[in-house]
């Protein structure tokens, strides 16, 4: 199944620390949170991408042109340097297309600006490119696929630090709780997909207002809860969070979990960051 990736964005809230990179080229570690994404989806047998440019396209474009291999991934190195033998790959076995969607497009027009590549695609999976989780993917798709849904969303609940504050008669406050201990859910920005979904898109629109406001009226949009972790990179504070759980045990790194033996076989786990 093919990955839309929305890689577009500026990251105006990350400003002063990413003015030369776009969005999802922030790194987290050695590689973008862009590698961690496309990483994440292969680990579920997701590796052909396309990937939506906008903002400073031509860094996402000269990262993948000179990908370096050595950063993520063990190596023996020989005859001076003449021979390099990697003892795993990251990205081999991926094919990944580069598409130009304009620099002030929105994500429901960029969507429309690779509708092209997506001929013969009954289904198809899309993506912030900004955020990550440890949603059991499969489980959505299938849950989306068991349906008659036209597109699905996953919701996430917020991380953000606020306060919910709720008013009473005269002004008076009546509660005030923590933003992540209330029953709100938001769009986590990963996506399941019918190619229907581009007979609801009109030119122009974003893709959360108009188009899915039409498939609700026809009870045609699906949600899908993740209770697990997720985690946007909004701001440099998030920026600060990822980088914390990448020292240690990233929730997001699925690819790198211990898989379950049969019996008296050794247990595998998957090497690279």
């Amino acid at each position: 199944m093919k990955v839309v990736l929305f890689c577009g964005g500026s990251g105006m809230r990350l400003r002063g620390y990413a003015d030369d990179v776009p969005k999802p080229m922030v790194t987290i570690g050695t590689r973008p949170i862009l590698w961690h994404l496309m990483k994440y989806y292969a680990h579920f047998g997701h590796k052909d991408f396309i990937i939506c440019l906008g903002y400073k396209g031509n860094v996402i474009k000269d990262y993948f042109l000179h990908y370096d291999e050595a950063v993520s991934n063990d190596f023996v190195w020989s005859q001076g340097g003449r021979h390099i033998e990697y003892v795993n790959r990251d990205i081999d076995d991926w094919t990944i297309t580069f598409v130009e969607t304009g620099a002030n497009a929105n994500i429901g027009e960029r969507l429309k600006a690779v509708e092209g590549y997506l001929q013969g695609e009954e289904m198809f999976l899309a993506n912030y490119g900004d955020g990550l989780s440890d949603v059991a993917l499969p489980e959505m798709i299938e849950n989306f696929q068991n349906s008659t849904a036209v597109a699905s969303l996953l919701l996430v609940q917020p991380t953000a630090s606020f306060d919910i504050v709720n008013v009473g008669e005269g002004g008076l406050v009546k509660d005030v709780q923590a933003l992540t201990r209330t029953d709100i859910w938001i769009n986590g920005g990963f996506f399941v997909m019918r190619k229907e979904i581009f007979d609801h898109i009109q030119p122009g629109e974003e893709l959360v207002r108009e188009p899915f406001q039409r498939l609700i009226d026809k009870q045609a949009l699906l949600a899908y809860h993740c209770p697990g972790f997720w985690q946007c990179m909004d701001t440099f504070k998030d920026k600060q969070h990822l980088e914390e759980l990448n020292i240690g045990k990233a929730p997001w790194k699925v690819w790198k979990k211990i898989s379950t033996p049969a019996a008296n076989e050794p247990k595998v786990i998957a090497s690279g960051i």
